[in-house]
């Protein structure tokens, strides 16, 4: 199956490929929106991901979760569920051979359930479009999230409204992809500053 390429964009695995299969229906996110999103979480971050915990559910390539290994994270977990996207990210994994990288194969939604209590501080979102994902998703998001966390959701629509209890705090539009950050139960005295989102074009 023909193959094209992305890359890692940051950290110590800056430059590292990422094959793509034509076919498999992956729509890893374009660098430019990667650079965009690690930069905000720079920003929200203080410019470190050393102690932070990432969930990347609907894996896909990985392009997302690497990003965050590349950049310093403590642990990165994987969740995906296609046989062949699964093959790529462990192949991805062997050339790293980054400990910080961990790969669950099956349901996102299930994945979710089973969350004993959240131990994660961003979850990275990008489900198949077109399949209603995110009315059943937005409710199990809190069993993985730290209250505090952030969300990064890539979305058909922009999400201008967002559930109770979420805070929109930077959002962009690259084609015809909507991507949004978004902070989980976030304290009244680190809003002040935030409360007018930022939009941005890629």
């Amino acid at each position: 199956m023909k193959k094209h390429q992305i890359r890692i964009v940051g950290g110590c695995f800056r430059h590292t490929v990422i094959p793509v299969a034509e076919g498999d229906h992956l729509r890893p996110t374009p660098d430019r929106v990667r650079e965009t999103l690690y930069n905000w979480l720079a920003h929200f971050w203080d410019g470190t991901f050393s102690g932070h915990r990432v969930l990347d559910l609907f894996a896909g390539t990985g392009a997302l979760g690497f990003e965050a290994a590349s950049r310093g994270a403590d642990h990165v977990q994987f969740v995906e569920r296609a046989p062949a996207a699964l093959a790529g990210l462990r192949a991805v994994q062997s050339r790293l051979q980054g400990a910080a990288v961990h790969i669950q194969p099956g349901d996102a939604l299930d994945y979710l359930r089973r969350q004993p209590e959240p131990i994660f501080d961003l979850i990275l979102l990008d489900p198949p479009f077109g399949e209603q994902w995110l009315p059943r998703l937005w409710p199990l998001l809190g069993r993985a999230l730290r209250p505090g966390g952030l969300l990064y959701l890539e979305a058909e629509a922009a999400i201008t409204d967002p559930p109770a209890g979420w805070q929109l705090l930077r959002q962009g539009r690259a084609g015809q992809v909507h991507y949004h950050l978004l902070k989980f139960a976030a304290a009244q005295e680190n809003m002040n500053n935030d409360n007018k989102h930022i939009t941005e074009t890629a």
